[in-house]
């Protein structure tokens, strides 16, 4: 028996199991679906190339077709290890805009302001830059500047300040407009995912349990009260008990997945799987968002390559004699080492696109990388706040067959106009004189797609997903929200979500800084809620 079980080690579940086990009389069962992270894909930075291809670590999902972009079916990789995306992610560190956290409270969320979170962005930090009114000093997850940039990174820097844009060394402090290059997710070199961060100094705590490559198949009740959860274990079925809570921590696809699979959520879609409804939920799966975004790609025509390409990197003996001796040089990058954040009207109060600069040749994910010699640079430009949005539905009721992904990208109009204006202020980024030195053909959208339509176009042929799905277990106090302020699944009881499936909106940027906020901020709440739970106890023995 367990004060808390935690479904899913991402994120979001390192850091709670951390810090609920911080309390040695407080017990705490961990479960991941996936390995452990042994891998050397996970710990070194640029393993990132191989985790999109791993089986084993990755879900590697695909949406439905999507109806405006000609019926394609996305990639949508997600973390499925210790660490859970912050184990495959490209390591930058972003919060979003302050605008966002205003605006969640504002949709009734009390305590969720940008003034109320950001001492637990503060708390989870270590910023090797040192403490200040928007950094912290000694927390698990460590943040450091970049060890390697590239020639052509620094060449974007340039051209973005050429451009117009102004250089911006602090994208989390006091304002996240402009271009500069990102700070990492690392510590001495390598990866420092949640699961580094939070879960390697706790592991051996004798009050935390961690079960891997074990799928949590069903929340289990005594009425309304999550008391438990079923899993599968080497082809065998298990439980585990709760005393105080289950939390839900599998992020946006899988939590949602597991509620519905236990009876929370619509009762007409439940039933019509054969599914009896525990509790109807409507809002379990629906409010799906997610960034989309698109690449200009250009070829480098210098003879000698100063990017990153399969020949390039496999010459590059230099590259890993300096990383295994000194965790410095190229397989330190995050590839996505530069970028920044623009309006595209100067009428906007905060940053509408984000840029991610690549000095390679990316298409389709970087999973056809080893299969071309070709030479360049990219550049990721994504609409922060998308007003389209999808939902997830169940495809059986079997726990192993992945949800229907129904993302809805483009679904509302407006969203495409600000992607077209994105990839303009690209192109004109890209057309500054720092790259002359390296420039050849634009191969994306390419010379021949010029006109408004014509890019309306490419778009929806060749957008894709950078990775940031939120809100399928939104947090409000409308009809549609699946849990309160308190990431409480509502009416239900001793069940939480926290992940970021809890976010109403996207924030304007990555969306793992955000998600580890939100563990932290919930740690705290539920420990202050357990410590009262005592205490009254304490009280009612000390009457009789």
């Amino acid at each position: 028996m367990f004060d808390y079980i935690i479904v899913g080690a991402g994120s979001a579940g390192c850091t709670l199991a951390n810090r609920l086990s911080e309390d040695p009389k407080i017990k705490v069962c961990l479960i991941e679906a996936g390995p452990k992270d042994t891998s050397f894909l996970v710990h070194v930075p640029l393993g990132l190339i191989g985790m999109m291809h791993s089986k084993k670590m990755n879900w590697r999902y695909y949406t439905d077709p999507e109806s405006e972009l000609n019926n394609r079916q996305l990639f949508w990789p997600r973390g499925k290890t210790l660490g859970g995306s912050s184990a495959s992610n490209a390591m930058c560190y972003i919060r979003g805009h302050a605008w966002d956290y205003d605006h969640w409270a504002s949709l009734g969320n009390k305590g969720w302001k940008y003034n109320d979170v950001l001492p637990y962005f503060k708390k989870a930090q270590n910023q090797v830059r040192g403490e200040d009114a928007y950094h912290g000093i000694g927390g698990p997850l460590n943040v450091d500047d970049l060890r390697v940039k590239n020639p052509l990174s620094v060449a974007f820097v340039a051209a973005a300040k050429q451009a117009g844009h102004y250089y911006n060394s602090d994208f989390n402090g006091v304002g996240q407009e402009g271009v500069g290059y990102y700070q990492v997710t690392q510590i001495n070199g390598q990866r420092c995912s949640s699961a580094v961060g939070y879960l390697r100094p706790s592991e051996t705590r004798p009050n935390l349990v961690v079960i891997t490559d074990a799928l949590t198949t069903k929340i289990l009740f005594n009425g309304k009260q999550a008391v438990g959860v079923e899993y599968e274990k080497d082809g065998k079925r298990d439980v585990v008990n709760a005393k105080r809570e289950v939390i839900l921590s599998g992020g946006a696809i899988n939590s949602p997945q597991l509620l519905m699979l236990s009876g929370i959520g619509d009762q007409t879609e439940l039933e019509a799987l054969g599914i009896d409804c525990l509790h109807h939920l409507p809002g379990v799966g629906k409010n799906l968002q997610d960034h989309l975004d698109t690449l200009v790609v250009t070829r480098e025509k210098t003879f000698h390559s100063v990017g990153f390409s399969p020949v390039a990197m496999l010459r590059s003996l230099k590259g890993a004699v300096d990383y295994l001796l000194f965790r410095k040089g190229n397989f330190t990058t995050n590839i996505a080492e530069a970028g920044g954040f623009a309006k595209t009207s100067p009428d906007l109060s905060e940053p509408d696109v984000q840029f991610h600069f690549s000095p390679c040749f990316l298409d389709n994910h970087g999973l056809n990388l080893w299969q071309t010699v070709r030479h360049g640079y990219s550049l990721h430009v994504c609409n922060l706040r998308p007003k389209s949005r999808g939902w997830l539905s169940l495809a059986s009721t079997n726990p192993h067959d992945a949800v229907r992904i129904h993302a809805g990208y483009l679904s509302h109009p407006d969203d495409i106009e600000v992607m077209l204006k994105g990839i303009k202020l690209s192109r004109r980024i890209l057309a500054q004189k720092s790259f002359d030195a390296f420039r050849g053909v634009e191969v994306y959208p390419g010379k021949a797609v010029q006109s408004d339509d014509e890019l309306r176009a490419f778009i929806r042929r060749k957008a894709e997903s950078i990775y940031h799905p939120i809100g399928t277990c939104k947090m409000g106090a409308d009809n549609m929200a699946v849990v309160d302020s308190e990431l409480k699944v509502h009416g239900l009881v001793g069940l939480r979500v926290v992940d970021a499936s809890i976010m109403p909106t996207l924030v304007g940027g990555n969306t793992n800084a955000p998600t580890i906020m939100i563990a932290e901020k919930a740690s705290v709440d539920i420990l202050s809620k357990a410590e009262i739970g005592t205490q009254q106890k304490q009280k009612t023995v000390d009457i009789v």
